[in-house]
């Protein structure tokens, strides 16, 4: 989950507001556009969470998981070309991390009690029957989407999680919808997964990095910088910020697919630039979950990249500058 504040400043307009469980922000370089990008922007989102909610009982993966319960073999089914294209970029993001970001992990998101809106998570509970102890994936292979007919197939019992990829998605979809709707630079942020589309302010996109997603004008919580893009999109990945206790184990929602339980806390947050807000937040979250060979990893794709220890300790790889003393 990213964490970042937009910074605005005369030559931008800025609007926020919480919808699906998370912080919206939405800049414009033209104040007189701004109802109208918030308009667009808002429709985005109603049909982002009617196609690709896990929480949503109506929502069409709701339905695809309740189909898949129920199965006693693969099941079939022709998607909307919405959540078509959403499945197609998760499944994008685990052929690129080699199987770090999958999303197939959603029914042990689920078993461990990330199983509503973030909000409505209980922050302490009883104990998860058998532990924390080893959970199966079925894993990314096991999907099959044909991109022509929008035919998916998935095991039965499997239940997809598209948080890791959906919203860094969306805002780059958002952002290039309304630049080109209406002509002016813009920056859509949900979450704190920010994406950037259109002419830039002078000095670019500021954007403010931090462990949890914040207004402008609020202070920020723990070590924090304020970096500046002109095009493409950041993320961050944090093991700080959606955290909750069962029966006295802590546990966040970044898995590591091959164990079924959450990533090792080697990194409290990985912050990265990309030429898309899709491809940066699927390498925060590859970055969390390979631990200690985060940075060489990240090095070796040639991406900008904050990464912070649990203790507050921050290491920029690749160009990212420095924090302030």
């Amino acid at each position: 989950m990213t964490q970042a504040a937009a910074e605005t400043g005369p030559a931008t307009t800025f609007t926020a507001w919480r919808a699906l469980g998370m912080l919206v922000q939405l800049v414009v370089t033209d104040s007189g556009q701004l109802d109208a990008a918030r308009r667009l922007l808002a429709d985005d989102l109603a049909e982002l969470d009617l196609a690709c909610s896990r929480f949503r009982p109506d929502s069409e993966l709701a339905a695809l998981a309740a189909a898949a319960r129920d199965a006693a073999g693969p099941v079939s089914v022709t998607v909307s070309p919405l959540l078509a294209e959403a499945i197609a970029v998760s499944l994008r993001a685990a052929s690129l991390t080699d199987g770090d970001v999958d999303p197939t992990v959603g029914g042990v998101l689920s078993a461990l009690g990330y199983d509503r809106d973030f909000g409505q998570v209980p922050a302490t509970g009883p104990a998860l029957p058998g532990g924390v102890g080893v959970r199966v994936i079925p894993g990314w292979r096991s999907i099959r989407l044909d991109p022509a007919t929008r035919r998916l197939t998935v095991p039965p019992g499997v239940q997809l999680d598209l948080g890791a990829t959906v919203k860094g998605w969306a805002a780059d979809r958002s952002a290039a919808r309304i630049a080109a709707a209406l002509g002016c630079g813009v920056l859509v942020s949900l979450g704190g997964d920010t994406s950037v589309a259109g002419e830039p302010p002078s000095g670019g996109w500021r954007i403010r990095v931090q462990d949890q997603t914040a207004m402008p004008d609020e202070p920020p919580s723990g070590p924090s910088t304020v970096v500046a893009i002109r095009d493409g999109g950041l993320a961050t990945s944090s093991t700080a910020a959606r955290r909750w206790q069962r029966g006295g184990d802590v546990l966040h929602h970044i898995l590591d697919p091959r164990t079924g339980q959450p990533a090792a806390p080697v990194w409290r947050t990985v912050s990265v630039a990309a030429a898309s807000c899709a491809d940066a937040n699927t390498a925060a979250t590859a970055a969390i979950i390979r631990g200690r060979q985060a940075p060489a990893w990240l090095a070796s794709l040639n991406l900008p990249a904050r990464l912070v220890e649990p203790d507050g300790t921050v290491h920029t790889i690749v160009g990212w500058p420095p924090d302030p003393e």
